[in-house]
């Protein structure tokens, strides 16, 4: 059994799971509304979690949530289930749902999805994609990372969908099973830009929003000293995968809410959310230049032979247009 269901490839899982999952059932959502309304924007360095023994720096709130709030705003009603150690009920819940001709988001593990190149499969539990069908032993995805839909035999999908290790996904799988007629998409917009302007600007503990970049920032100008040339370099490069690489990124994902805006623009019939998208576009590219200039420094190619400095300078230059730039949509929100 494989359902009529469109593989569109999108710049990230949750997003793009979420926004396909909702076209299936007739409601046309971007991924970029998706990520918008679901407040995807964020930023936290977190000392005290380490990821591959390095303390993580991230670019999107927790695994989930995106989908969570964008359901709970757009008055759509989702069914999530977690399997904790009980591997065959998760696929025989799976199965069951299929049956049901409903496509069915699912969390897994990047290591265990052999359809990835080996250089890209890593131990990131936080994954996202869709299963579409199920045919003998074979199961039918659609992964939004990838070009084309894929397969994934039985042991295959059970092994990624309870991976081991931090974010571990724990069989968990999730489903709409009731969409209102009428979607209040401007109240779902606004709710979205108030919860993400709110993260960036107001969050006391100075390890959020543009407080956590410019603690980031200190902390950058520090690891060479306190870490040694070996370790300060794989500290900078997970950076760079955080930025590039794991869940779109921090580049990654101010290009999204640039194309956010763009849409807000339409709906709301207001020329300005087109400028703000703009200098978030800006942002964006700056982002990018961090993650190019960190690679070069990390790898030892860099040029400048105050690579650390350069990099935590350009985090103070984006921390500061980032908290320009919220507080003036807070503004534009008002």
């Amino acid at each position: 059994m494989k359902l009529e269901f469109e593989h569109i490839p999108a710049g990230h899982c949750e997003n793009g799971v979420i926004s396909s999952l909702l076209k299936y059932h007739g409601l046309n959502i971007s991924e970029a509304m998706v990520f918008g309304i679901g407040s995807g924007y964020f930023f936290a360095y977190m000392p005290f979690v380490k990821l591959n023994g390095i303390p993580l720096a991230s670019f999107r709130p927790v695994p989930g949530m995106i989908f969570a709030k964008a359901a709970k705003r757009l008055g759509i009603k989702m069914k999530k289930q977690t399997f904790r150690k009980q591997p065959k009920r998760a696929m025989d819940e799976l199965d069951r749902v299929l049956e049901k001709k409903l496509p069915v988001g699912i969390q897994s593990g990047v290591f265990h999805l052999t359809y990835f190149p080996p250089a890209y499969r890593f131990h990131f539990n936080a994954h996202n994609l869709t299963v579409y069908g199920k045919e003998d032993n074979t199961y039918f995805i659609s992964d939004p990372v990838m070009e084309y839909a894929t397969t994934l035999t039985y042991d295959e999908l059970k092994k990624a969908r309870f991976a081991k290790g931090p974010l571990s996904p724990n069989g968990k799988m999730y489903y709409p099973i009731e969409i209102p007629e009428e979607i209040d998409l401007k109240s779902a917009i606004r709710k979205g830009i108030k919860q993400t302007t709110d993260w960036m600007l107001t969050i006391p503990v100075p390890l959020f929003g543009v407080k956590g970049i410019r603690y980031l920032s200190k902390r950058i100008r520090k690891w060479p000293n306190k870490l040694g040339t070996k370790r300060a370099a794989a500290y900078l490069a997970q950076l760079v995968r955080m930025l590039e690489e794991i869940g779109t990124g921090g580049a990654g994902f101010r290009f999204i809410y640039a194309a956010f805006l763009q849409e807000v623009a339409g709906v709301m019939q207001d020329d300005r959310y087109n400028d703000m998208s703009t200098e978030m576009t800006k942002i964006g590219d700056k982002w990018r230049n961090v993650s190019s200039l960190a690679a070069q420094t990390c790898k030892g190619r860099s040029s400048d032979p105050d690579g650390y400095n350069t990099v935590a300078n350009l985090m103070l230059e984006i921390a500061d247009d980032e908290e320009r730039f919220f507080t003036e949509l807070k503004k534009l929100l008002k």
